[in-house]
């Protein structure tokens, strides 16, 4: 079943535990003790900065799907963004062997409680680090997204979009495009009348 049905979203677990799984494979080739100094492709951001923020993001879905288990509408972080931010910040700079145990500490945790949630607690609602009131399917796409899109901000490895990724968040984005550009450029460029337009950052 995918996202959008009742009960587990099973295309959506699969792609989130196979995104982890080949985060961890390129862990696991880490040799370089230094490299969690490197700069990332994110600006001011470094490897360490990267892989603290996947594990605090692992964590923050275990306790919102922890919470649905349960019946408590959680937040992602308790402390808001600002937790968010002084955590990764706390954990940019430790070892790079400690970076990567952390890392997968927690997305075992994650695979963990995709394995054992109750049917029913797939709809129960909890609120993102932005304080929408999402499902807990949504909650586990988000995470999918996260492990995709920052595995390849490491700079480590090129990673591509998974064809199951886009065909879900694809759609989600295109109808935000005019949002960052001009609106008739976009037109123009849609419909072979201009080059591709700039977008302002996502």
């Amino acid at each position: 079943m995918t996202g959008s049905g009742a009960g587990a979203p099973s295309d959506w677990i699969e792609g989130c535990l196979a995104a982890q799984s080949a985060l961890g494979r390129t862990l696991d080739e880490l040799l370089d003790a230094e490299v969690a100094r490197r700069p990332s492709r994110l600006p001011g951001w470094t490897v360490g900065h990267v892989l603290t923020h996947l594990a605090r993001n692992a964590d923050s879905l275990v306790w919102r799907l922890e919470g649905a288990a349960v019946g408590e509408q959680r937040d992602q972080y308790p402390g808001g963004l600002e937790q968010r931010r002084a955590d990764i910040e706390a954990g940019a700079g430790r070892p790079a062997a400690e970076l990567i145990q952390d890392v997968g500490r927690s997305s075992a945790a994650v695979a963990e409680v995709l394995a054992t949630l109750p049917v029913a607690a797939w709809d129960a609602p909890s609120r993102s680090s932005r304080g929408v009131l999402e499902d807990s399917r949504q909650a586990l796409f988000s995470r999918w997204r996260e492990v995709v899109v920052h595995h390849g901000d490491l700079g480590l490895v090129d990673v591509p979009l998974p064809e199951a990724l886009v065909e879900a968040w694809l759609p989600r984005e295109l109808p935000h495009l005019a949002e960052r550009t001009d609106p008739a450029y976009l037109l123009a460029w849609v419909i072979g009348r201009a080059d591709a337009p700039t977008l302002a950052p996502w």
